[in-house]
């Protein structure tokens, strides 16, 4: 957080709100496209002279318009952005309702609340706490009988306008320094009349982090050599803070198992490595630290080369950090091309400053990743770590039934967020061409509860909404219910390409806390009957020496059909052929028929497809044991429809394709197109 001198405005009264309309309830729109209204607000300004005028001024981010009921039976009225209406109220209770328009017609609805009253407030209660998080930030809360607003004076020298809020919130304000102050609180009414609280106060600063540095990312072995930090494997460091005359002391600090650097009076420190063993960083393209200080003015880096072996003089040069921030972690990152050090020995680390205190963490050195985050996701990769937002957590992890198989875990708070579509999303370095095989896959570990899993894909390079998302994007919904692992299929039908990745657990769906877990993500077809070879994702797996492909029909260039190429001679089982595994099982009856269209060569030639149940034991050749055969024969030249009829009444869901199946010696290439159910 940047530190700002005023946290609230000095408005007289600022109430906000935030709702859907009905329309809006369970739509993912307002993190992807143009939305309704948010923030709306409404500003009221209720003059002290015992009148009941009072300006209402609307406000939101997204609205254009605004419709307001006064609340007092007075007519609507109709404002633009911007613009504010006055009214006279009677002393008494009131509601405004206020209609805020986006551009889009879209609209959210908020109700103000507005007490008129021309007594002083009275029974006033205040609260002044220094803020736990924030140095030097106070904190004050006021509540008054029949009060609408009040001012607090903070008693900073140079500073005498005050800071305002509604009865009720909390107002804050940053000290220069820390010390004791005069804080007057006065509440207002409608009334001339003011209620007023005066106190002498000791504002305190925050000399030390109170939270972790923030944790780097996942990154491959060879991606990055750490020098401090307890995400990865450090290098050998002999010494931390060597007596070279330097003023500066080492600490080591912790905050909830985070080990962290702790530099006082800091002019320069030198950190150590191996003289004999210098450090290669010459791979390595940029350098990483996380400070914290209250009170640096100045921070530096220097990276030096003592190890020529001809005795030429230390190479070293030092980057100055601009512009530091105090209070709170910052993260830098600094290219390695902007030293001139020779980076290929390296055995010292400086960092400068002005003798005051500054927090070290995650010291490291980092290349852009030589693995990339591609479909398939299998999480065999530390790339794959999917980025969390509105209070989600991710991490890889053992799968819960199988402790050798990586996969990724999602947890959900639930009641902890209020938006409802906490979430994951990984950032692709190759786009996804929806246009070309338009189904992603995932395997999703279920609770047993009935989910709503939403995968949204989105092009990142498209202009950016109100919220900040891409607006070119398309979201697909797939439910589960069952207990462990099962396939979820995602059918997309824009045909547009996308590079980010997003996928929530009960999106929009608030207080439904849980984990689950997910794996192999990939782009491959939904495959059922009927396949028409249009698709590359018909492509069959082919065993014991056949060969498929897609290709051109021979009588036809425009239509693609299947080709098997057989060998024959080659191999003594005569068994050889393709197989295709099925999303849809295929569910017989006691007269299923299949039919395909066969291009034949002129020889006679028994063609067999065998349907198999995939999830039965397998038999002593490591075929599934359920299986079910119909062979039919050809014999002509070109394109016949071949019939087979089915039946067990069994469910199959792998269907296998012989040519000339157990005849050895018999090569040719033969064409099939159109497999699919035939009504009985």
């Amino acid at each position: 957080m940047k530190t700002l001198k005023y946290i609230l405005s000095t408005l007289i009264l600022l109430i906000t709100f935030w709702s859907c309309t009905e329309e809006e309830l369970g739509s993912t729109d307002f993190t992807t496209t143009v939305v309704a209204p948010t923030g709306v607000t409404a500003v009221l300004n209720v003059t002290q002279d015992n009148t009941g005028l009072v300006t209402i001024a609307p406000n939101s981010e997204g609205g254009v318009s605004y419709t307001l009921d006064l609340g007092d039976g007075s007519e609507m009225v109709t404002l633009n952005q911007g613009e504010s209406v006055t009214n006279i109220y009677a002393e008494g209770e009131y509601t405004v309702s206020v209609t805020a328009v986006g551009i889009t017609g879209l609209t959210t609805i908020v109700s103000v609340p507005l007490t008129v009253s021309f007594k002083a407030p009275e029974n006033l209660l205040v609260e002044i706490t220094n803020d736990e998080a924030i140095s030097r930030q106070v904190n004050v809360l006021a509540n008054a009988d029949y009060a609408i607003t009040f001012d607090v004076y903070f008693g900073e020298d140079g500073v005498a306008e005050p800071v305002s809020g509604n009865i009720g919130d909390i107002v804050s304000y940053i000290y220069n320094e820390p010390g004791m102050y005069t804080i007057r609180v006065v509440a207002k009414s409608a009334a001339i009349e003011t209620t007023e609280y005066s106190v002498e106060f000791e504002v305190t600063e925050i000399l030390e982090p109170l939270e972790k540095a923030p944790t780097p990312p996942t990154r491959e072995a060879e991606d990055v050599v750490s020098i401090f930090s307890d995400a990865y494997t450090n290098i050998n460091v002999n010494e931390w803070n060597p007596g070279w005359g330097q003023s500066t002391t080492l600490t080591d600090f912790d905050v909830d198992g985070d080990n962290i650097l702790k530099y006082d009076y800091l002019n320069y420190t030198g950190i150590v490595t191996d003289y004999d063993n210098p450090t290669d960083l010459s791979q390595m393209e940029f350098v990483h630290f996380d400070y914290w200080t209250n009170d640096a003015e100045s921070l530096s880096l220097k990276i030096v080369n003592t190890s020529q072996a001809d005795g030429t003089p230390e190479k070293e040069s030092e980057i100055s950090v601009d512009g530091i921030t105090e209070g709170e972690w910052v993260s830098v990152d600094i290219p390695l091309t902007d030293f001139t050090t020779d980076m290929s020995g390296v055995t010292q680390f400086l960092f400068g400053s002005s003798g005051v205190t500054v927090f070290i963490d995650n010291f490291y050195f980092y290349k852009v990743p030589t693995v990339f985050a591609d479909l398939p996701i299998t999480f065999d990769s530390t790339v794959e770590t999917f980025e969390t937002f509105l209070g989600a957590e991710f991490e890889i992890t053992a799968d819960p039934d199988d402790a050798n198989n990586p996969v990724g875990k999602i947890t959900n708070y639930g009641a902890d967020n209020s938006w409802g579509w906490e979430g994951v999303k990984l950032q692709l370095d190759t786009w996804v061409d929806m246009s070309i095989i338009p189904t992603i896959k995932l395997d999703f570990y279920n609770d047993g509860a009935t989910h709503d899993v939403l995968m949204k894909l989105e092009d990142t390079t498209s202009p950016l909404d109100g919220n900040g998302n891409p607006t070119v994007f398309e979201e697909v919904h797939a439910t589960v219910s069952n207990t462990g692992w099962s396939t979820l299929i995602f059918e997309f039908t824009s045909g547009l390409s996308y590079d980010s990745l997003v996928l929530f657990v009960d999106g929009g769906s608030t207080g439904i806390p849980g984990t689950y877990y997910f794996d192999n993500v990939v782009n491959e077809e939904y495959i059922s009957l009927p396949l028409t070879m249009d698709t590359p994702g018909q492509t069959f797996e082919t065993f014991l020496g056949a060969e498929f492909e897609i290709t051109a029909d021979p009588d036809d260039a425009n239509n693609s059909v299947g080709k098997i190429t057989n060998y024959g001679a080659d191999t003594s089982w005569g068994w050889e052929g393709i197989k295709l595994n099925l999303d849809e099982w295929i569910n017989t009856d006691a007269d299923y028929n299949i039919k395909l269209d066969f291009y034949n060569d002129g020889a006679a030639h028994d063609i067999l497809i065998k349907l198999e149940d995939s999830t039965s034991p397998l038999d002593g050749n490591g075929n599934p044991s359920v299986i079910e055969e119909v062979h039919a024969s050809v014999s002509n030249t070109g394109w016949s429809e071949l019939t087979f009829n089915f039946t067990s009444g069994l469910s199959f869901d792998n269907i296998v394709i012989f040519v000339d199946g157990g005849e050895t010696g018999i090569p040719g290439t033969f064409y099939f197109d159109n497999v699919m159910h035939l009504p009985n």
